[in-house]
């Protein structure tokens, strides 16, 4: 199976919903301002949306960095939104942008840190997109 490449707020509900899936992921650094990891292998991208609904601020800035850096950008295959449901047509919205810029297919999409359903779904739907 490929990697999983995550960011988490301080609120941790995207780490928590990672760590449930119970497979290596890498964290991008919390700070902005911090230096973002190389990944050396094709992965699908975890994010949390950000913002009140507009897509100005919707994907978080520690992504934005890690996904400017081309070598990083080249590997991502999909991506994984966490959103609010009380956001309407943008929930998730970190997700769209993310995937439409980078050419890639919004895989699913889960509400702050998902329940068990969302859980199994990933867990299946990841390996299937994996093996294909």
């Amino acid at each position: 199976m490929g990697a999983l490449v995550y960011f988490s707020s301080r609120s941790e509900n995207t780490r928590r919903f990672v760590d449930k899936l119970a497979t290596h992921a890498l964290r991008l650094p919390l700070d902005a301002a911090a230096t973002p990891p190389l990944v050396n292998d094709p992965y699908v991208l975890v994010s949390p949306t950000y913002g009140g609904g507009g897509d100005k601020g919707a994907v978080p800035k520690p992504v934005i960095h890690f996904l400017n850096n081309a070598h990083n950008r080249s590997l991502i295959r999909g991506v994984i939104a966490a959103g609010n449901t009380n956001f309407g047509v943008a929930y998730g919205r970190a997700g769209k942008i993310i995937a439409d810029k980078c050419g890639v297919p919004l895989l699913y999409r889960f509400e702050l840190l998902g329940t068990e359903e969302d859980v199994i779904a990933v867990r299946q739907g990841l390996e299937r997109f994996w093996t294909r």
